[in-house]
């Protein structure tokens, strides 16, 4: 008897048909006519675009939009930008894989969109589709986000007769009663936009290609098929140039959190080059790396602080192997004779590996004359082990840094 399809892989089926799927529960509320209309505007985007309208509910088979759109997109096995709902059915979420077609603010722009409070969800999934098209999103959520925070400062500041507060205050309690007053939908409203722009400047994709400050991609590309001997050249290399940055950079270091990234910055460097120094193989060697962009990640974030920007998320690598660069899926898993389940986040084929009960190409450690998974060396003799590359501990520069 054949296995049946996982959910995925029935989206996945349904979306080789049809870029756009809408589970039956929620028919009603994208008429056919609408869809129709829909579906020959995606044809104009600038990449494939792939709508998915299924329940989001904590217990059921789909949590929230991450866990979908990176399933979905998995099973799928194409790139392209993935609009979903927003952890419910009020919002709208886009993520994006090959690109960047600013898919996250084309959602987010039509979420915090007063314009669009109250419209059907036809109409807001054309606006997703016309910024994507436009290729405005990104102007789009800022303009509108610089908006709603005037709105919300002129409340903080503005008693409810139109008279400024003395003093300018925000600590008494009539502003919370006069928003209460102005309408819970109103007060709903606002507190949703701010968790929305809280949540994309933190989960916000980082664009690294074309920024100075952060690791190219293309050094794992380049590591991932070097020798062991073109490996240590490269990190020696990425190790000076990361030592150019540092001394070039003009980050000023007058606010406290500031202070903290330019540290951690000068930490990483100082870790990265003592791990190039007593390196013994491939594993010390990706350490190296890691650690350089950990590092650079805390110098561009310094940067985007001191220029009123907010900092850049870090994107950790592969846990299988950082070589292969970004780890875009989260993923549960157990390792080979333990019963505790580690949540990891990993590249895509190795996800797949794992998800099909395949090894993944996992990166190797000499140990006692065989080679070896590296999470499964010694822990006491390998800081890779015990911090899985920096993402089962946050202290691997720490560690690095006191001879672990």
């Amino acid at each position: 008897m054949l296995n049946e399809p996982s959910p995925g892989e029935r989206l996945a089926a349904a979306l080789r048909r049809s870029p756009l799927y809408v589970d039956s529960s929620l028919a009603s509320a994208l008429p056919a006519a609408e869809r129709r209309r829909l579906l020959g505007k995606l044809k104009k985007a600038p990449a494939p675009v792939f709508i998915v309208l299924v329940p989001l509910v904590k217990g059921g088979t789909w949590t929230d939009a991450e866990q979908l759109a990176t399933v979905v997109h998995d099973r799928l096995g194409r790139d392209g930008i993935f609009i979903t709902f927003d952890d419910d059915t009020d919002g709208l979420s886009g993520r994006e894989w090959g690109g960047d077609h600013h898919a996250l603010d084309a959602a987010g722009a039509v979420n915090i969109d007063r314009t669009l409070r109250e419209a059907p969800l036809a109409a807001k999934l054309s606006r997703v589709a016309d910024l994507l098209i436009s290729g405005t999103a990104e102007q789009e959520y800022d303009r509108l986000s610089d908006e709603l925070s005037e709105r919300v400062n002129a409340r903080k500041t503005t008693s409810p007769d139109g008279t400024p507060k003395a003093n300018g205050s925000e600590q008494d309690d009539g502003g919370l009663a006069w928003a209460l007053g102005a309408g819970a939908a109103g007060v709903a409203v606002v507190g949703a936009a701010g968790f929305l722009l809280w949540r994309r400047r933190r989960m916000a994709s980082v664009r690294r290609e074309g920024h100075g400050l952060l690791m190219p991609r293309t050094v794992f590309a380049t590591a991932s098929r070097a020798t062991e001997d073109q490996l240590r050249e490269q990190a020696s290399r990425e190790v000076i140039a990361f030592g150019e940055l540092l001394d070039e950079t003009s980050v000023p270091t007058t606010g406290e959190r500031t202070r903290t990234l330019m540290a951690r910055a000068l930490d990483a460097y100082q870790a990265a080059g003592k791990t190039l120094d007593a390196a013994r193989g491939a594993p010390d060697l990706a350490g190296v790396l890691v650690v350089l962009d950990q590092g650079r990640d805390a110098l561009a974030s310094a940067q985007a602080v001191a220029d009123g920007k907010p900092e850049i998320p870090p994107v950790p690598l592969c846990f299988f192997n950082p070589l292969h660069g970004d780890a875009t899926n989260k993923l549960d898993w157990r390792p080979l004779g333990s019963r505790k389940r580690l949540r990891v986040q990993t590249c895509r084929p190795c996800a797949r590996a794992a998800r099909d009960k395949q090894t993944p190409d996992v990166l190797t450690d000499h140990r006692d004359g065989r080679e070896v998974p590296y999470y499964e060396a010694d822990p006491t003799q390998s800081v890779w082990a015990e911090t899985g590359y920096g993402q089962l501990r946050e202290d691997l520069i720490p560690r690095i840094l006191r001879g672990d």
